[in-house]
């Protein structure tokens, strides 16, 4: 489908000029020969060779990273006579590094020493340390808290083409299979070429695999181009869907895997490329998978990618996420919650039952404002469990991910405990009551373990011990009161062995050379030298003045003292492991929690800005209704009170086969009249506010089919099955597509694919061409949604003439957007009344953008001019141009002036009937001419 990404392959030019090719190695260092040995294994990723507390990157490699990084390049010693480049980053910094070169669309291979140096130095002084690469690092392959972004998915998919033979009732052409490594997440679905663009879009993968033997259409490129993730071609044979059902029942333990539903072949094709890709990069390190979901397109409301962009779902159109629908509703305290309403917001349901059953959870919060409150700071303490999960599972975790599923499980029964007390008294809607009891199904166990288990405050890596509590384990303790007060243990060894002989004056001394051991004076060591105390106290050295003992357990307490560090090192070392080992084989619960709480932070959240910003549930139901009072534009309005502009202007939207008929909207001048239709013609000037008015109806159903209530004093929606919006101008000039182009194919689109269960937002169609061609354009798409696509539709133009449709068209209604005139100014109502606009107001929204006045008030007077030749009938671009003295002028001057006599020429061009002309007698006219005109130039 796409070539790899010009980043990722810089890397695959080699490590030198001549390539680490078998002659190089054998001329090279021992250490460089091992390094050219493993560049060679992975030719298309930058080399981090670990090197002490450095990651060190030779060649080619040091010399993209030195760029893209922006680090010194310098140089390590010769090969085969050059100079080797070289360039490193800190061990410790590594994460932040690497996090700009995966942003770059770079592959990283980390490689790292597998053994301690001092082992080598056994096997010789030229021994190499032992080095692998343990990891090949790509976007859509992080694990690590700071690569990820904490609010949003990291998807990888895999794509792969349905043969024609394979393809079902839908004509599906495309299978794919996404997974977040990161939490385990999967989906798998398949959709036509024509929607892949918006599927990815919905998806946002950070990497896409594509079959290197793949002939995609054009359409699947462009889709896969749209996306803006990095493209990774893996063999063919990667797509092998009896490796992608083997792997799959594999990866969730089942014998069968009809409990999850039907896969195709294509689809189980691209799931077997999926997991190769995983197990290669991942150096063999198993995922967490969790179930797969069926991403279908009759679950969910379609919308393509152009429309995405247009509402600015996800992302503002300088691509901030500031800006966008996405910021301005979410509420949510968790990056889990985040990343459920994200996913929402991106596919919007089209079941009903489901639609309400969030609804009910919403408004159920907005009434228990205390519960929500109570539900929200409990939430605000929970961690990422699914993530922590999936790095203890990958072996990348350290204590803090232990913690993070201490602290989850501990959030999760505070909720729990919250849920369940309302449930005992009045009841939980259906979506509340199965958050409560996955909440309360949590492994209990494994809470107090952890919490008996670690302190409160956590290093970041487990070699850096100190995470374990006091008291959890007897050997760890002693350990540690080994390691830190092997003084004072000695100390305490010796009142007990005064005490145990009745010899006061013995000591436990220490020196370099016997380590430890116990010293009598001559007078007193006897008692020691004899029966019972004879057999613990062994004789040792005897001095001038004194005798020197030992004991058995003298001897074992200086050894563990001596190697109280290590063992405290391990100990933990061992316990996390066991830990780790346990949060594992919950993973199943912990799963589902973590499902819970993200599902309960979205609720409360949405509830949260109901309340706020004065939202109200939506009727949801079958049909193709829309009925919406009083509703608002949810980015704008909070736009608005930000800047303290004053209240945002509500206005009402009726479209559609049952909305509610004629119905009064006040304007303040006694009311008047909007009329449902399925087609709303809306026209007004620049800047009135149409395109807010558009979008808002737009983001208004979306919001409501995700479950979520409402910019609006009353909302009826039919649900939807495709969302378009054609909405602002654009090129696309990579592709050498113009801005009309662009129009037209994002306006067949629309045309081809929509249904009268669709609502379709269009504006401006055909203002990118001559104004017959546009009109005409505009007039026939109209008509086309009328007849054929039967769609509810909100149509904006500036072309006045389509204002007559509503007497053709039965389901078409006038509507405008209201603006009053004073003192040669135009004031913005932004309220939407029936009828048609009076005037564009170019020239007045010109001297509001500063035009100079100059040319406001030469564009008042020619407009004035066209205007009356229109009205005279004379539309003649001649006549008009003569009622212009600038464009008479010139007119003049050409034409020799009025009445001016013809030129010979001139009269014999009159005479002559090329008709009856044969070609010898044309030859001979030109000649004619040709004489004239030199006859009138003299």
């Amino acid at each position: 489908m796409s070539a790899r990404n010009d980043k990722t392959s810089k890397p695959d030019r080699g490590p030198s000029a001549s390539g680490p090719g078998k002659a190089v190695v054998t001329e090279a260092t021992p250490s460089m020969a091992q390094y050219l040995e493993i560049k060679t294994a992975n030719p298309d990723s930058l080399l981090w060779y670990r090197m002490g507390d450095f990651y060190e990157l030779f060649f080619e490699d040091a010399v993209v990273a030195s760029e893209a990084l922006g680090i010194v390049l310098t140089k390590r010693g010769k090969h085969l006579g050059e100079d080797i480049p070289m360039c490193g980053v800190p061990v410790h910094k590594a994460d932040d590094y690497l996090q700009r070169l995966i942003k770059f669309g770079y592959r990283v291979a980390v490689c790292e020493q597998l053994e301690d140096p001092a082992e080598a130095r056994k096997r010789g002084a030229k021994a190499v340390v032992r080095r692998d690469v343990v990891r090949l690092v790509t976007p859509g392959t992080l694990t690590e808290e700071t690569l990820l972004d904490a609010r949003a998915r990291n998807f990888l998919t895999a794509l792969a083409l349905i043969p024609l033979a394979q393809r079902g009732a839908d004509g599906a052409s495309v299978a794919l299979a996404s997974l977040d490594i990161s939490t385990g997440e999967f989906e798998v679905g398949s959709t036509l070429s024509g929607d892949l663009a918006g599927e990815l879009v919905r998806l946002s993968p950070r990497e896409i695999l594509v079959s290197d033997r793949d002939d995609a259409d054009e359409t699947c490129k462009q889709a896969v181009a749209i996306s803006g993730a990095a493209v990774t071609p893996v063999a063919g044979a990667f797509y092998d869907y009896r490796a992608g059902e083997r792997e799959l029942k594999a990866k969730l333990g089942v014998a069968e895997l009809g409990g999850f539903g039907t896969f195709s072949r294509a689809e189980l094709a691209t799931i077997g490329a999926l997991l190769k890709y995983v197990d290669l990069t991942q150096i063999g390190k198993k995922p967490l998978i969790r179930p797969p979901k069926r991403a279908s397109a009759q679950d969910i409301l379609l919308i393509d990618a152009a429309s995405r962009a247009s509402l600015e779902l996800t992302k503002a159109t300088n691509g901030d996420k500031r800006g966008s629908l996405l910021h301005a509703i979410d509420r949510t305290v968790t990056g889990p919650g985040a990343r459920e309403l994200a996913a929402r917001l991106a596919a919007p349901l089209r079941d009903v039952g489901i639609i309400n059953a969030r609804l009910d959870a919403v408004g159920y919060l907005v009434e228990a404002s205390a519960l929500r409150t109570d539900l929200r700071n409990s939430l605000r303490s929970a961690p990422d469990i699914a993530r922590a999960l999936s790095r203890l599972s990958f072996g990348r975790g350290g204590p803090r991910d232990l913690g993070a599923v201490r602290d989850g499980l501990s959030a999760a029964q505070a909720c729990g405990r919250l849920l369940e007390a309302k449930s005992g008294t009045i009841g939980l809607p259906n979506e509340l009551q199965a958050i409560a009891e996955r909440l309360a199904a949590a492994p209990a166990a494994l809470r107090e373990e952890l919490e008996n288990a670690l302190n409160e405050e956590l290093p970041l890596l487990k070699r850096d011990g100190g995470f374990i509590r006091e008291g959890y384990s007897t050997d760890l303790d002693e350990a540690r009161r080994l390691k830190e007060t092997g003084r004072q243990v000695m100390l305490e060894l010796e009142a007990r062995y005064q005490q145990q002989s009745g010899v006061k004056t013995l000591k436990v001394r220490h020196n370099n050379i016997l380590g430890y051991f116990i010293e009598v004076g001559q007078a007193s060591a006897q008692p020691l030298m004899q029966p019972p105390h004879s057999d613990v106290f062994r004789h040792r050295q005897t001095m001038a003045n004194a005798i020197r003992f030992t004991t058995e357990e003298l001897i074992a307490t200086e050894g563990k003292i001596a190697t109280a560090g290590e063992r405290a090192t391990s100990l933990e070392q061992a316990i996390f492991t066991d830990l780790a080992r346990r949060a594992d084989e919950a993973e199943v619960p912990l799963a589902a929690v973590a499902a819970a709480l993200a599902e309960l932070d979205v609720a409360t959240a949405l509830s949260d800005i109901a309340e706020d910003e004065g939202y109200t549930r939506p009727l949801i139901e079958e049909g193709t209704a829309l009925e919406i009072r009083g509703g608002r534009h949810p980015v704008v309005e909070q736009a608005l009170k930000s800047e303290r502009q004053g209240p945002f202007i509500e206005n009402d939207c009726l479209l559609g086969d049952g909305a509610a008929g004629e119905q009064q909207q006040s304007d303040g001048e006694g009311g008047s009249e909007l009329r449902a239709a399925r087609i709303w013609l809306l026209t007004g000037p620049n800047m009135a506010g149409k395109s807010t008015f558009l979008r808002q109806n737009a983001l208004i159903c979306l919001m409501a089919q995700m479950g979520a209530f409402v910019p609006a004093r009353y909302a009826r929606i039919g649900v939807l099955d495709r969302l378009f919006s054609r909405v602002g101008a654009a090129d696309d000039l990579a592709r050498g597509r113009s801005t009309f182009m662009v129009e037209m194919v994002e306006t067949a689109a629309i045309l081809n694919c929509a249904t009268p269960s669709s609502l379709v937002i269009l504006d401006e169609i055909g203002r990118g061409t001559a104004t017959f061609d546009g009109l005409s354009i505009a007039w026939a798409a109209i008509e086309y949604l009328h007849e054929v696509c039967r769609s509810r539709t909100l149509f904006a133009t500036h072309y006045h003439e389509l204002t007559v449709l509503p007497e053709r068209l039965q389901e078409v209604a006038n509507v405008t957007i209201e603006v009053k005139e004073w003192r040669d100014e135009i004031v913005f109502l932004h309220k939407v009344r029936p009828g048609a606009a009076d005037g564009s107001y170019g020239i007045q929204v010109a001297k509001l953008a500063g035009l100079p006045p100059q040319v406001t008030e030469r564009a008042a007077e020619v407009l004035a001019m066209l205007e009356d030749a229109e009205r005279r009938g004379s539309n003649s671009p001649e006549a008009i141009l003569d009622e212009l003295p600038l464009f008479a002028a010139s007119r003049a001057v050409a034409d020799k002036g009025e009445g001016a006599r013809r030129s010979a020429v001139e009269e014999a061009l009159d005479r002559i009937d090329p008709d009856e002309l044969s070609p010898r007698a044309a030859l001979e006219k030109i000649y004619q001419l040709k004489s004239l005109c030199r006859d009138d130039d003299a």
